[in-house]
Parts: structure tokens; C-alpha cells; sequence
């Protein structure tokens, strides 16, 4: 195993002392590492892969250094425009190290929402014409790692990527854990959302352990799971997909239970949601300031006002709700204002150690949705 400050001495001793990027849970040692030792300056937890690739490009004009950053394989979409529209060598053909977490190799197990991206990882670098590596879980065999692509890298004013499997970083914990206040857990205000809804309401709720904890409540309580959309991918497009069914259902309540990480990672989607304003859509954002799934890195959540980007959004309702009971009275009254509501619930970081997963398909959980959908009640 690597460890991860071998790991960032040897960047440094390269010249790359700028990060940017979106924790991943193979990366989320070395993140940590990141996190504990880099200059705030000079690490930048970004809104999206995109955004951290743009956020490399000006590091380098305004420097001339080579930048670092790092993400996980789901996060190559998000990248591809700025990689290839900015940095490209045929464009202004910005240097940079891209490190890039393997979730969904093949042969390894993993969860299905990554099956089809980790088959295709190296193709899409090699598609961009990226050269890369996979990084040696031998420490011995780093130097010389470093040694070619730090070569490629300045020889060519281009990119070169190291993809990083899973069990290659050696464990870190991040010291500089920054306490975030809350009242009440993620869980405990699924729980009390799921019993605030009636029986026609339509769940869609965002990756991560959001989705794993209203399906693992379903079980709790002995009840189905077709009410429930679980986005198990996508991170960010949860609130996309439920305005559509909510423009199609409006017979229906449609809640979508979000997280600050993701709302931020595709924030332009609230936009289209507020200029659209449907009367039947209730936007949960559960805020707790760290994206929970890989490793607790923070986000931006708590630093800015979403209730105040909501407004300037368009939505018509907006609340804050900061304790259970400031929730229970915001589900007795969405029931029947009629407007298009966004609701910011303050809960504590993470979750339960035993959380499971969901037990179906993806497939499975969209036939069941779709049938459910087009009850008539």
C-alpha cells in the first residue's frame, strides 16, 4: 500500500503543491492527507470535476506550475468539456497530474451504478488522447512512475493521469475534522420526512447514503419500495429528474430528498426548477456541510445561503428547518400550500456503521417506480 504522504512528498518535490478535485472513497486517505497539510489556498474542494479542471487551468496561468487534480471515475463526464475545450494541447494545452479513483474495475466487485464506468475509464482517457498509468501499490515503484509522467507532462504542456484501484492507498484519517453542528441526523429526518408524506407522494432521492437510508427505513417499518427513485448515480441530477415527473404527474406530490454536496455539484438544475415552478414539488436539501460518502471532506454547504439561492432561484416557499420539530411543522404545511417548495434541513455528519445497501437492481427499482406512477389512486 501507498502511503499517502509518500504520496503528496513526492508531488511536491515535482513542483505540485495546487489541489483540486471532488473526494472519492478510494482517494479518501490520500484526500484527507491533502486536506491536513496542503495551504487552503492551495486546496480547493470544487463543486464538480469540471469546475476543478478549470480551477487547475488558472492555477497554472497564474503560475506556471503543474496542478493536481483528482476525482472519482464517475467524474470523467463532468470533465471532459474543460479538458478538451481549454486545456487540450491543441486549445491552451495546460500541464496537469489527473488522479482518478477506480470504482467498478472490472473483476472487482462494487455497486452497480459504477459497472458500466469503470469498464470504460481508460477508454475515455485514451479517447482524449490521455496517457496514464495505474498506480503501483508499491511504494518502490513510484519514483519511476512520477519520473515518466512528470517527463510527458513537461515535454508535452499536457495531461497525464494516474488511476488509482481500490485498496492502493494506505489508510489516513483526516486530522482537521471540522465539527458541524446539527440537531438531528440524516436518518432521523428521512424517517420523519417518509411519515410526513401521504400515500401518493413520489420519493426521488439523491446518491449516496441518502438513498441507502430511506431504502434501509422502508425496511424498518415493513414497507415497499416502489414509492422510492433511488439515484444511485448521476450525483447531482436528482432534482432534474423529478421536476420532469413532476411536470408529467401533477396529480402527485413529488419529494426530493437531496444532499448540499450534490445540489452544489449541478446548482444551475434549482434554476430550471424555479423557472418552471411546479405547484407539487418539494425540494429537501439535507445539509451537513461534508460529503458524507467518501470520507467526510466538506463542501461549501454550510458556508453559503441556500435558502437565499432558492429565493433567487425562484422558488416560492422557502424554509429552514434545524430541528425535528421545525421539520414536522414544514410537512404539515407543504401538504397544502400548493407552491413550489425548498426546505433546507440542518443535520449532523454521518451515518450509521452498519448501513447496508439496497438489496435490488437498479432495474428492479425502476419497473417498480414506474408502475407505481401510473396508479390512478
Amino acid at each position: 500500500m501507498i502511503r499517502p504522504g509518500y504520496f503528496y512528498d513526492l508531488l511536491i518535490r515535482n513542483g505540485t503543491d495546487f489541489f483540486a478535485g471532488v473526494p472519492d472513497s478510494l482517494l479518501k486517505s490520500f484526500c484527507a492527507y491533502v486536506t491536513d497539510n496542503a495551504p487552503a489556498e492551495n486546496h480547493i474542494i470544487s463543486a464538480n470535476e469540471g469546475c476543478a479542471t478549470a480551477l487547475a487551468c488558472g492555477y497554472h496561468f497564474a503560475t506556471g506550475k503543474i496542478p493536481l487534480i483528482y476525482m472519482q471515475n464517475s467524474g470523467e463526464g463532468n470533465m471532459v468539456n474543460p479538458m478538451l475545450s481549454i486545456a487540450d494541447k491543441d486549445v491552451y494545452s495546460v500541464p496537469m497530474l489527473i488522479v482518478i479513483g477506480w470504482r467498478g474495475e472490472p473483476g472487482v466487485h462494487d455497486e452497480p451504478q459504477h459497472v458500466k464506468q469503470g469498464k470504460i475509464t481508460c477508454d475515455l482517457l485514451d479517447t482524449m488522447k490521455i496517457p496514464y498509468e495505474i498506480l503501483s501499490e508499491n511504494e518502490e515503484d513510484l519514483p519511476g512512475q512520477f519520473e515518466k509522467a512528470y517527463e510527458y507532462i513537461k515535454e508535452n504542456a499536457a495531461q497525464y493521469a494516474f488511476v488509482i484501484r481500490k485498496g492502493t492507498f494506505d489508510e489516513y484519517k483526516l486530522q482537521n475534522n471540522i465539527s458541524v453542528e446539527g440537531k438531528m441526523s440524516r436518518e432521523e429526518a428521512i424517517e420523519k420526512i417518509m411519515f410526513g408524506a401521504d400515500s401518493k407522494t413520489v420519493f426521488v432521492s439523491t446518491t449516496g447514503m441518502s438513498s441507502r437510508e430511506l431504502y434501509e427505513l422502508r425496511d424498518k417499518y415493513n414497507q415497499s419500495h416502489e414509492k422510492d427513485f433511488l439515484t444511485v448515480g448521476g450525483m447531482g441530477y436528482a432534482s432534474q429528474i423529478a421536476l420532469a415527473i413532476a411536470m408529467q404527474k401533477k396529480d402527485r406530490q413529488i419529494y426530493v430528498i437531496d444532499g448540499d454536496g450534490a445540489s452544489i455539484m449541478q446548482m444551475g438544475g434549482m434554476a430550471t426548477v424555479g423557472s418552471r415552478k411546479p405547484s407539487n414539488y418539494v425540494h429537501f436539501v439535507l445539509n451537513n456541510g461534508a460529503h458524507d460518502s467518501v470520507g467526510g471532506q466538506p463542501t461549501v454547504g454550510r458556508e453559503i445561503d441556500l435558502c437565499t439561492i432558492a429565493i433567487g432561484c425562484g422558488y416560492e416557499n422557502v424554509i429552514k428547518a434545524k430541528t425535528l420539530q421545525e421539520l414536522e411543522q414544514v410537512l404539515i404545511d407543504v401538504k397544502t400550500n400548493n407552491k413550489l417548495t425548498f426546505v433546507e434541513v440542518i443535520v449532523k455528519k454521518g451515518a450509521r456503521r452498519e448501513l447496508g445497501r439496497p438489496k435490488g437492481s437498479p432495474q428492479d427499482n425502476k419497473k417498480a417506480f414506474m408502475e407505481f406512477l401510473k396508479c390512478g389512486f
